[in-house]
């Protein structure tokens, strides 16, 4: 914020967040991870992964004409732009940048465009005694169109500050005495299942005039048909003019239909009556022209010509945009309020294959006719006050936490941008949904389980460049924000999960890593993702091709420890119940990669894990702490469902594989990467304590139910704290993934070397819950720092950061993890307010 010379601090921000000036710029510019960035050693290794890879990425793009679901030769470029996004879960996203540019577009499902739509803008107009004093774009940019529009607003005279879901914006207009602060707000309200589906956005425009005259003030808000694609100019798009007069409250503003071969949707811009307001509007101007009319029209007498009726519908090659204006007079020394809304409403989807039509969460309050845009303005007009009430109630008692670290408070909210902006899809389930196929297994799951009817399928990406839903392996960590803010959607989607469990997919392909032949899906195994948005997500699970993931060592833990983690932090004993049958099944699937019976699961000396260009062979201490975590909560679900006999197997195996994990991998110091007696086989790897890490979140890892030993768990900590965190650049930048004991970055592999960002926030987190708080925070802080503060990651968190230059996959699920570290920090409150009652 150096840059920022205003001075005005504009109205009624919060003192915490991700604030930032609009003059700054990044000083640090990193690359994507790309072929070029591989080792000759690691590049001779992965040669056949290459070639396969090359083959199939041709036939997908170049035959088939599709979106590879990871394209490795077509990385998003890093463009340190991005701010909130707009909207709730399930019904498209558009991201706004930190200097107001609508940047980043997420209309059909899972599939992002990254166009800067450079006319969707505010501008305002001042007018004083019958004469506008001023007239400017609230944009630093100076395109090369609309150029008879004032461009070029000087960012040192505003700021950004985002605390999601809301964001701020504060314009200190030079020389006119004159404050705007723009808020912005999405309905992302927790433990709220229909105002949080809603595809909308509200700016509330705050003037304050500090002159001696009163001033009338004009915003205008404009917008183009379409998000900057091709598609805008292929003809039969048009705009209309709309008023809604509901239950005493009255709004007006235009419709832009957008027609598409397929997802249709219209959008909306509106503003609301009140009385000395005057609303104006232009149905239709050409965004690609000088832009002299409208402007002209603005500037002579702060209002548009507001034409009745709707315009004609574009021609091929045409492209069209709307205006709406709101007028006030604002008086000397005070202030005035003017809101506006965007909205947009594509009721009905396909997905890529187009083989079925399926209706959004939020056309079970609006209906899926295609019309709900005015209804869904006049409601989130007359409602943002009462989400702002719920935001302020579910976000203060953490802001005004003194004992936490400032910049723990903007992370931990604006990290949720993911949720909404990951691709996210939620939607309506009809009645003759049957989720598992009729295949069941005793005691098992409904063809449609309560949560599903009630609250609908949720799914969200494992990143915007890696193109699968619920991804199952970060989820993992991810998971911990939808079950402490959204339990019903984190059920919801174990409930698909466990529905997978049960399918089986026999189409035989070829796996990219390894060059064999095998099945899509397995029953009886967690599949790695439920499919590409680009296909038919739910139907055709996996579409994950690298490796054969039915021989992964963590889907099936990572299935049984979330089941119980969801049980012990919402008390349904329904949802356990219906899952105790899919556990029973999995860890069955899981008992034989114990292939010398000694209570310990190995791995198979490839990369079987989530860490998957990390291979690891036999024991280990991620997969192998994993499993022991996995056998700690069956025997917990088996006593709580009186299941002696369940009990009694996973007892043996647990008190068994305890004594082999700690025989085989422990050094006196921390648990060693793996078994393999390989150069790296000792290496210290961040995650080591994952098993832990949940043991504990569980409300387990004491007394009967103690996993670990404590004091191995705190040592081997205290020495990734030491080596991961501190020994790697100072201690700035998180932990990395895997470091020698003498203190040199493991780069024995392709991912060791990196910091994978919710990973650190998870070992926070584990930290934390063993009483190291001090060492949590500074763990995670250093990768807060680095990416929102550093390398202006912010609204674009990837997973994984080298020391120098590298990033990888760009707004990825994984850092929802750091939800976890609220989980832990509240349950070290509850037990200091027990012991303090006590005393």
């Amino acid at each position: 914020m150096q840059e920022y010379a205003g001075g005005a601090d504009g109205a009624g921000l919060p003192l915490f967040g991700w604030r930032i000036c609009l003059a700054h710029q990044f000083r640090e510019q990193r690359k994507p991870f790309e072929a070029s960035d591989v080792s000759l050693a690691h590049m001779i290794d992965h040669l056949g992964l290459g070639i396969r890879y090359l083959k199939w990425w041709y036939r997908k793009t170049r035959i088939e004409k599709k979106a590879p679901f990871i394209d490795s030769f077509n990385s998003i470029p890093l463009r340190q732009i991005y701010g909130a996004p707009l909207g709730g879960f399930g019904g498209g996203t558009i991201t706004r940048g930190w200097r107001g540019e609508f940047c980043r577009w997420q209309l059909n499902p899972g599939m992002y465009t990254y166009d800067t739509v450079i006319e969707n803008q505010f501008t305002v107009c001042l007018r004083k005694n019958g004469q506008t004093i001023y007239q400017q774009v609230l944009s630093v940019e100076r395109p090369h169109k609309l150029q008879s529009w004032n461009w070029g607003y000087c960012g040192e005279y505003a700021f950004y500050h985002a605390l999601y879901p809301r964001a701020w914006t504060v314009y200190n207009l030079p020389g006119q005495n004159v404050t705007l602060t723009c808020r912005q707000i999405s309905p992302i309200i927790p433990h709220n299942y229909m105002d949080t589906s809603l595809p909308v956005g509200v700016f509330v425009w705050e003037i304050e005039n500090q002159n001696e005259e009163d001033l009338e003030v004009s915003l205008m808000f404009t917008l183009r048909n379409g998000a900057g694609t091709k598609d805008d100019q292929k003809g039969g798009h048009w705009n209309e003019p709309f008023q809604l007069n509901k239950e005493g409250e009255h709004i007006s503003g235009v419709l832009l239909h957008h027609s598409a071969p397929v997802n249709n949707y219209t959008m909306a811009i509106s503003t609301r009556h009140k009385q000395g307001l005057e609303i104006s509007h232009q149905t239709e101007f050409n965004p690609n022209g000088l832009g002299q009319e409208i402007w002209t029209d603005l500037l002579q007498d702060g209002k548009l010509d507001s034409l009745p009726g709707k315009c004609k519908p574009t021609e091929k090659g045409q492209v069209t945009a709307a205006a709406i204006v709101a007028t006030c007079i604002v008086p000397s020394k005070n202030q005035n309020v003017v809101e506006f809304c965007l909205a947009w409403d594509m009721p009905k989807i396909h997905f890529g294959s187009r083989e079925k039509e399926h209706a959004r969460r939020y056309t079970h309050f609006f209906g899926t006719s295609g019309e709900a845009a005015p209804a869904l303005s006049h409601y989130s007009l007359t409602h943002y006050r009462d989400w702002e009430q719920k935001i302020n109630d579910w976000q203060d008692p953490i802001l005004k936490n003194g004992q936490l670290p400032d910049w723990y408070k903007s992370a931990l909210f604006n990290e949720l941008y993911f949720i909404s902006d990951g691709g996210t899809i939620w939607l309506q389930v009809t009645d003759d949904v049957n989720i598992t196929n009729d295949l069941t297994i005793q005691d098992g799951i409904l063809p449609l389980p309560k949560v599903l009817k009630e609250y609908g399928r949720f799914a969200y990406l494992e990143g915007q460049e890696y193109r699968m839903y619920n991804t199952y392996d970060v989820h993992f960590y991810a998971s911990f924000a939808l079950i402490m803010l959204w339990p019903k959607l984190e059920l919801s989607l174990q409930y698909d999960i466990a529905a997978a469990v049960l399918k089986e997919d026999n189409t035989q392909r070829i796996h990219l890593m390894n060059g064999r032949l095998a099945k899509v899906n397995t029953a009886n195994v967690v599949p790695h993702d439920i499919g590409d948005p680009d296909d038919e997500p739910w139907e055709r699970v996996n579409a994950y091709l690298i490796h054969d993931t039915a021989d992964w060592k963590d889907l099936n833990l990572k299935f049984v420890l979330q089941v119980y983690r969801d049980y012990y932090l919402t008390n349904d004993s329904t949802y356990l119940k219906d899952m105790w049958s899919v556990c029973k099944a999995v860890m069955e699937s899981e008992l034989k990669f114990d292939t010398d019976g000694d209570g310990l699961i190995e791995n198979s000396g490839y990369a079987d894990q989530t860490y998957d260009g990390w291979a690891v062979t036999g024991p280990s201490a991620y997969c192998g702490g994993l499993w022991l975590a996995s056998v700690c909560v069956m025997c917990k679900m088996a006593e709580i469902l009186k299941n002696d006999e369940e009990y009694k197997k996973y007892k043996d195996i647990l008190e068994r594989g305890k004594e082999a994990f700690e025989r085989i991998l422990w050094n006196g110091k921390y648990y060693n990467y793996d078994s393999s007696k390989k150069c790296y086989s000792n290496s210290v790897m961040s995650d080591q304590c994952a098993g832990q890490w949940f043991v504990r979140a569980c409300g387990l890892g004491e007394g009967e139910y103690e996993v670990f030993p404590k004091t191995h768990v705190l040592c081997a900590l205290k020495t990734i704290f030491d080596l991961n965190v501190m020994s790697f650049a100072n201690g700035t930048m998180g932990a990395v993934n895997g470091m020698r004991p003498n203190g040199t970055i493991d780069t024995s592999s392709v991912q060791s070397d990196e910091v994978w960002i919710g990973v650190v926030y998870g070992l926070a987190a584990t930290m934390i819950q063993e009483g190291l708080v001090d060492e949590g925070f500074k763990t995670a802080e250093g990768t807060y720092r680095t990416v929102w503060e550093r390398l202006g990651m912010a609204f674009q968190t990837p997973e994984a950061y080298c020391k120098k230059n590298i990033y990888r996959s760009l707004a990825y699920m994984r850092p929802l993890s750091i939800w976890s570290m609220q989980l832990a920090l509240d349950k070290m409150h509850d037990q200091l307010n027990v012991s303090d009652s006590s005393t």
